[in-house]
Formats: C-alpha cells, structure tokens, sequence
C-alpha cells in the first residue's frame, strides 16, 4: 500500500482532484477488505498495522477523499497544482504517522506533518491573522516536542531499539511521564495547552479545518495510547494529574462555548471538550475506557469535520461566521438545516451514532476510575447538549433579512454532508469487530 501511494505522485502533474480522490478511495476499498489482527500484522521492514492503527488509516483515506471534493471549489485558482501537492504530502505523513512500527519515525512524520497544514493556513487562509494562527500552530507543537525527540534518542542509546513492542524496563520518574506526554497533550489539545487551536481553525480555509479537526487531533490520542504501552507503571501512577485537568477542563470549556459569537470558534472549543473526554478514558487504563477513547476519536473526526463544512456553506453565502448575521437558515437552507440538525445531535452524543456509544464506555471506565467522576460528567454531558443546541438554534432559527425561500446548495456539497453522516451510523454496526 506505501508503495501505490508512492506511485500516485505523477498524478499530481494533473491538477485533477476528481482523479486524486478515485485513487485514494481505491486505496481505502483495498484497506477496507485487508485483515487486522489485534497484534501487529502485514509486517514489512518499519511498517505494520493492528487495531489502534487500522481505523484511524481508514478515518485519514476517508477525510482525504472528503478534501479532494472540497478543494474543488478552488480548481479555477491559479494555484490550484500546489493545492493538490500539499494535501497528498499531509495524507502520506499521516499515513506514515499511524503505520510505523517504530517510536523515532513515528515522531519524525508527527512533526513532518504540521509543515503542509503551516502551508495550508498561511497560503489559503482567510484574513491577514493567518500568520499569527500559523505560528501559533508551529511554536506550540514544536515547542512541547522537542523534548520528547531527545528523550527518544537518550531511550535509543540506553535500549538500542525504539520498536513497539520493546521491553523498556519500568520507570516511576515524573519527568520521563511528563515528555513522554506532553508533546501529544498539546496536540489533542489538552485544556490550558489549547489555545492553538481556535485560531487555526478560524483562520485556515474548510480543508484545513477538515483535516485539522478530523485527523490531526487524532494523532495525540494515538500517540498517548502508544507510549502508555512503553512505561505503563509511570501512566498508572502520575495519571491522576492529567485526569483532573481535563475533568475541569471540559466543564470549563464547554462553558467557555456559550459566550462564542463565531460559528468556527465554537465548533474548534467543543473539540476541545469532547478530547477532553476522551483523555479521561485513556487515562483510565481499563480496556472499556480504551475503546470508548478510540470510538470518540473516530466519531469526532467525522462529526467535527462535517459542522466545519456546515459552517462553510452558510460562510460562502453570508461572507460571515458570526451568530448574529447566519440566521434565519432554515428558511433559507431548509435541506441543509436537516443535516445541521443532525451534527448537532451527533456532536451532543445523541444516539445512533459512534458518539453515544463512545460516551457510554467512557461514563463506565470514569465511573470505575473515581466514582466522584460521574457528578462532573453530568454537568459536561448537559452543558455538550447546551452549546449544540445553542449552535443549532442561533443559525438555523430566528428572522432571515430577505422574505423569500430557496436554496442554491449544490449537489456536491449535498454529498459531501452525507458522506460524513453516513459512517457515524453504520460503523456503530461493526462493533463487534473491537470485541
């Protein structure tokens, strides 16, 4: 697969996005049919999969696909090649991120990754405080990484092997704790370390979004998970830490949520919330909590993406992101109101969705973690409801400034919204398959 991936470069020179995206739902059909095991398979040289990294591959071709029909809208720009040449760099870096079997090469491609989203934000971006944005992202992550790059290398001089499934010995020292996890907290983003994250969603174009929200917080998550298994002993003890300031956080944030007055800056805060969570389900190292994380992410990805898109749309009409000129949309829009409904349910973890599911294993692992968990999870659960009925309301409802109806949505965009739906219902269906 790394080597079809390879070899779909020359299709680059066509500027065709149409042909990009065939050939990476080509690659995800072939992926959709390989067997996973839950240890390590289809092992070749650094490379290998298994349950952690399968589903999130699957989640990165899907979004990549997504994006190539997004940028379409972008193909009468003279820059319309690079466009094209960026986002296959950022899939194959993320498509390496989940596939190495290897701690180094893992962190090579994290932080190789945020150099096409850098490009992205400051080449197609919005308004002028792109740059900030920009450096914002850039500074953050590098920041909070750079000691886990020599960490990994001072492991290497000690062990002589950065693999997976290497015995590290054990460690009760809180600073190896703190590198090991700090560069991936900022990533996901844990509450105090997030403030990244508003600006590069605001200021990055919809594929930016797209990405940011649908696979790049992901990479955290999977990098905690990844190094939990490296110095479990040091998680078991100094997790509590963690734990509570993302218990506060997500109370905080989400109250944060309901004094937005930008559509995109409240979608970006409540992924902040619901990451939030799910450090809370990881950090309780039980196999409930685990998978719980693992469906929030997956279900997040889609969830997030789609209320970006959402936010595009009615942004390509009124040329503003503000609750107070995006009103009166489903007198407006009132196919695209259903799926506003929708996500909005989606995002408060209404079921059918992967949402729901995720949060149910969650309360349970929290619950089993600290029993005091399930009072604080009450209140984030309501206030999660709150500001997505609050999304909802605000830019669907009240008196829209023309007096007639009708909706210019085109097929495309029609599309795009029921490919994001459509996997956060059916994929609750293979649950069986983390069991």
């Amino acid at each position: 697969m790394t080597g079809f991936l390879f070899f779909m470069t020359p299709l680059i020179f066509f500027s065709c996005s149409i042909l990009m995206q065939y050939s990476f739902f080509f690659v995800l059909f072939f992926l959709m049919f390989n067997n996973y095991e839950f240890f390590f398979c289809n092992l070749s040289y650094f490379f290998g999969l298994d349950c952690f990294s399968y589903w999130l591959i699957v989640l990165t071709f899907y979004i990549t696909c997504l994006m190539y029909l997004c940028c379409l809208s972008f193909s009468l720009s003279l820059s319309f090649f690079y466009l094209i040449f960026i986002n296959y760099c950022l899939s194959f870096f993320l498509y390496f991120v989940f596939c190495f079997l290897n701690y180094l090469l893992m962190y090579v491609f994290f932080e190789f990754s945020l150099v096409p989203l850098f490009i992205i934000i400051l080449g197609w971006g919005y308004q002028p405080d792109r740059l900030i944005s920009g450096l914002y992202l850039f500074f953050y992550t590098l920041f909070a990484s750079l000691p886990l790059f020599l960490f990994l290398i001072y492991v290497y001089c000690i062990c002589g092997s950065l693999f997976f499934d290497y015995f590290y010995g054990v460690s009760f020292s809180f600073f190896v704790h703190l590198i090991s996890i700090f560069a991936f907290m900022v990533k996901l983003p844990l509450f105090m370390f997030h403030f990244w994250l508003p600006k590069a969603h605001v200021y990055s174009p919809i594929f930016g979004s797209m990405i940011l929200a649908g696979i790049l917080l992901k990479i955290g998550g999977y990098g905690i998970i990844r190094f939990m298994y490296m110095y479990e002993y040091i998680f078991m003890k100094y997790s509590y830490l963690w734990y509570s300031l993302s218990l506060f956080g997500s109370l905080l944030v989400s109250l944060i949520c309901l004094v937005q007055g930008d559509i995109k800056c409240l979608i970006a805060y409540s992924s902040v919330a619901h990451m939030g969570l799910s450090i809370m389900g990881m950090l309780t190292m039980t196999y409930t909590g685990l998978v719980g994380s693992y469906f929030m992410m997956i279900g997040h990805g889609l969830c997030s993406s789609a209320l970006f898109y959402l936010s595009n749309i009615s942004y390509e009409r009124f040329l503003s992101r503000s609750f107070y000129l995006n009103k009166g949309l489903i007198s407006f829009m009132p196919s695209v109101s259903f799926f506003w409904f929708v996500f909005c349910s989606f995002n408060m973890s209404c079921p059918p969705s992967l949402n729901f599911l995720s949060e149910i294993y969650i309360i349970i692992s929290m619950m089993m973690y600290w029993v005091g968990s399930g009072f604080y999870f009450i209140f984030i659960s309501f206030l999660s409801a709150f500001f997505s009925f609050y999304l909802f309301s605000y830019s669907n409802h009240g008196i829209f400034h023309n007096s007639y109806c009708f909706s210019f949505v085109t097929f495309r965009e029609y599309f795009l919204c029921m490919l994001h739906m459509i996997p956060i219902i059916f994929i609750i269906t293979m649950i069986d398959l983390f069991f």
